[in-house]
């Protein structure tokens, strides 16, 4: 009798443990996740709407800014209201296709928005090192490249690593004492051998980090110099000031994702694990247009006209 492999994935569930074992405050977590999309949504949709509407920013900065807004709205819907089902629901379960769906818009996402940091820090470096050549070097075409590359690469990084994840076998019901799908955690629980999956991730997550922190360690050390150099104090306070929105955001993002390698791999850790995703997941994806909107002048100036208009366009 021919024993013929039965691969049972596409009948494989997954149960997302998420904050299950603190039942105390799942009601808290939801209403505090909860405040948090919304203002996600708001602000990321409303960045992208101020930055159409006004004139004056229609530059490269806002033009990549926009798309960072739009890759954290995106990124937050696709793990966020999940998040939030299995914080009121008994039944956390989850099919294998969809699983493996969410990890791969996932990957995609926090892939690009990696890579829109560091080109915003190139940006940065050519207003502040090459002012006098900003408009010809920062070309239109030159951004739409830039932003088209860091849309690529993060599909290529989430093709590759699912496509490993659909050859694998999974069967039966399968635990992850996660809140989202990542792919160590579902890696780890196929019946297939993980190690060119698991090999293939560190690989990419690996170059992905060294080489955006490169271009954003690079391009800071070249606006450092220039700015020490500038002769007046108040030249070089505004200089500092046209980076520090971005400076922030990249401390947080980076921040966090090098705080989730630095955790061991144990059981003690599982709840830092579970925090520095929320971070970086939910968290940073509020906190980005927060960021850039509090320090922006014409960012505020729009948006109070455009309360204005609302508020007493008939009038006017």
């Amino acid at each position: 009798m021919a024993l013929i492999p039965e691969n049972q994935s596409a009948e494989a569930t997954f149960i997302l443990l998420g904050f299950s074992e603190y039942p105390v405050i799942q009601m808290p977590l939801f209403l505090l996740f909860l405040i948090i999309y919304i203002i996600t949504v708001v602000g990321n949709l409303g960045m992208i709407l101020v930055i159409k509407i006004n004139p004056k920013l229609h530059i490269p900065m806002y033009y990549f800014l926009s798309h960072l807004s739009f890759v954290d709205f995106c990124y937050s819907t696709v793990v966020t209201p999940k998040l939030l089902e299995n914080l009121v629901v008994e039944d956390r379960t989850i099919t294998f296709a969809e699983c493996v769906t969410q990890f791969f818009f996932q990957c995609s996402l926090v892939v690009t928005e990696s890579y829109m940091l560091a080109v915003m820090a190139y940006d940065r470096f050519v207003a502040v090192c090459k002012p006098l050549q900003y408009t010809t070097v920062m070309s239109h075409k030159l951004c739409a490249m830039f932003v088209g590359a860091s849309y690529s690469w993060g599909l290529v990084c989430s093709i590759t690593l699912s496509y490993f994840l659909l050859d694998s076998t999974y069967r039966g019901k399968n635990v992850i004492n996660n809140f989202l799908c990542e792919h160590a955690a579902i890696a780890s629980v196929s019946y297939s051998d993980p190690y060119m999956s698991h090999l293939l991730l560190n690989v990419l997550a690996t170059f992905n980090e060294i080489s955006t922190l490169i271009v954003i360690l690079t391009s800071y050390a070249f606006i450092f110099i220039t700015v020490m150099k500038m002769p007046s104090t108040g030249g070089r306070k505004k200089a500092f000031s046209t980076c520090a929105s971005h400076l922030t955001a990249i401390t947080v993002f980076h921040g966090t994702i090098l705080f989730l390698y630095c955790v061991p791999n144990s059981k003690n850790s599982w709840l830092m694990v579970k925090v520095g995703s929320v971070f970086y997941t939910v968290v940073i994806p509020m906190l980005n247009p927060l960021i850039y909107s509090l320090r922006n002048k014409d960012v505020k100036e729009t948006v109070r006209k455009l309360f204005c208009v609302k508020l007493y366009g008939d009038k006017i």
